[in-house]
């Protein structure tokens, strides 16, 4: 079966299961994009209608016409390969569309502006309408996290490093340890995105001096020298009717914006993409001490009907290993020739994309794996008794030492973690047989220092401390 004509060049996401289907995608899909641009170009309309140098009948048809569904997409993508951009070829269709309606308006279509200004303006209103779902479903995480945190504040579990049992520690302790990721995660976006987000209004090389022209021409350009004072006050109109911050410059070639929300992007995705590593190790069928949640045909194998994958972290991970890289070229495009750059800038818009989609893939995969994550402690127990207490031996070493001495206490504590390993004894009773031990503690009270379960250090307060730090609470309000 063949697919024609421009569906068949839509990117579904065939091959990005993490974002495929979640609100992220669409809010950052060719036509949200398109959207945003056109949203740009009619705030800017009436941006100007406020301060007098357009009028607001011609604001009010262009914003009327600026929708997304009464242009050709792919005629414009297509169109695009012959300036290196979108906005000119939009800009000709919305004055095409414009015109139909009201012609003496159309000539107020993108006035003064160029294409930089409106797309830049156009990828802040994305960035700025993704984050709000993003913060969303990490709010979600966290608040999940947090009650997994509190039900097992004292759920021991083995403590692993280098993947080898290490000391135990609790599950409640590692849960809060990914809701601390998920929190840092959320307020790093959350900066960005309160006033980090600017609109762009530079004009061709960044001196504003075609909107001055218009305004001088119009009769608006103010009271200060050289219009200095109607530039400030349309860079204020342009923000509050975007919604985005007022930047201190034109920044076409100042790509502070991009790569600040590139590196909390980043961060975003290792933070959960560190809970992803860690869900599947735990899911191991050999450890066993946590389950994704369930559903009907979700982790299912090709060849073998006895597995259920935890794909949920897999897709997590997939993300968390694209994100920085991608984040990486965003950084490197702040490396701008001159006062506009021919390619660097051209080379963020995809990669803008892509780190805002999949970060809100992940963000949404990741609330529904931390809200129905199932913990195991019977198997946290149960291998927490793999290693016959040995897996306490810092412990024991630390009582013997005062009795015995440091050297003794480890030479004695060596060869009874030994003779238990080869005789598969509990550490415990191995103990109670040393001569150097005899008198000093009974075999009860050598049990109760081999319990694993009594050895989790400070994790409770731990977890009681971190749940102090309170979670977000947000109203998402999408433009």
């Amino acid at each position: 079966m063949s697919t024609a004509g421009s569906d068949a060049l839509t990117d579904a996401g065939l091959l990005s299961p993490v974002r495929a289907g979640t609100p992220a995608e669409e809010a950052v899909s060719d036509l949200a994009w398109l959207q945003a641009m056109l949203d740009a170009e009619a705030a800017l309309a009436r941006a100007q209608a406020r301060l007098g140098t357009l009028p607001e009948a011609a604001a009010k048809t262009i914003t009327g016409c600026a929708r997304a569904d009464r242009l050709d997409l792919r005629a414009l993508a297509l169109a695009a390969r012959e300036t290196a951009n979108p906005v000119v070829g939009l800009v000709q269709a919305l004055t095409r569309v414009v015109a139909a309606e009201d012609p003496a308006a159309a000539e107020y279509v993108h006035r003064g502006s160029t294409s930089q200004d409106v797309l830049d303006t156009g990828a802040m209103l994305v960035a700025a309408r993704t984050l709000r779902l993003v913060r969303a479903d990490l709010a979600r995480t966290a608040a999940a996290l947090g009650r997994l945190a509190a039900e097992h504040r004292d759920t021991a579990m083995p403590g692993r490093t280098l993947a080898l049992q290490a000391v135990p520690t609790t599950f409640g302790l590692k849960a809060a340890g990914w809701r601390q990721l998920v929190l840092d995660a959320g307020e790093r976006l959350g900066r960005v995105a309160d006033g980090g987000l600017p609109v762009s209004l530079g004009g061709a090389a960044g001196t504003l001096a075609g909107y001055l022209e218009y305004a001088r021409i119009d009769g608006g350009a103010g009271e200060q020298p050289e219009g200095v004072g109607y530039a400030e006050r349309l860079a204020e109109a342009f923000a509050a009717e975007t919604g985005l911050a007022r930047p201190a410059l034109p920044w076409h070639a100042l790509r502070t914006p991009v790569a600040d929300l590139a590196s909390a992007l980043g961060f975003a995705a290792g933070a959960l993409g560190k809970i992803a590593v860690d869900v599947q190790n735990l899911s191991r069928t050999e450890v066993g001490e946590v389950a994704e949640p369930a559903a009907a045909g979700r982790g299912a194998s090709s060849a073998m009907p006895h597995k259920r994958n935890p794909v949920l972290s897999t897709l997590l991970r997939s993300a968390a290993l694209q994100v920085p890289v991608l984040a990486a070229g965003l950084v490197q495009c702040l490396v701008s020739e001159d006062e506009r750059s021919a390619g660097a800038w051209h080379a963020e818009w995809q990669l803008l994309r892509e780190c805002l989609r999949l970060v809100g893939g992940a963000a949404h995969t990741a609330a529904e794996l931390a809200e129905g994550l199932t913990a195991r402690p019977d198997r946290m127990r149960a291998n927490l008794l793999l290693t016959g207490s040995q897996v306490v031996s810092e412990r024991i070493a630390a009582v013997l030492a005062p009795e015995l001495g440091k050297a003794a206490a480890k030479q004695l504590l060596t060869r009874a973690s030994a003779a238990a390993e080869e005789g598969g004894l509990p550490l415990h009773e191995v103990l109670a047989a040393e001569p150097a031990l005899q008198g000093r503690w009974s075999e009860g009270e050598l049990a109760g220092l081999c319990d694993p379960g009594a050895y989790t250090g400070g994790a409770g307060a731990l977890v009681d401390r971190a749940l102090e730090r309170p979670g977000p609470t947000l109203e998402i309000q999408l433009n």
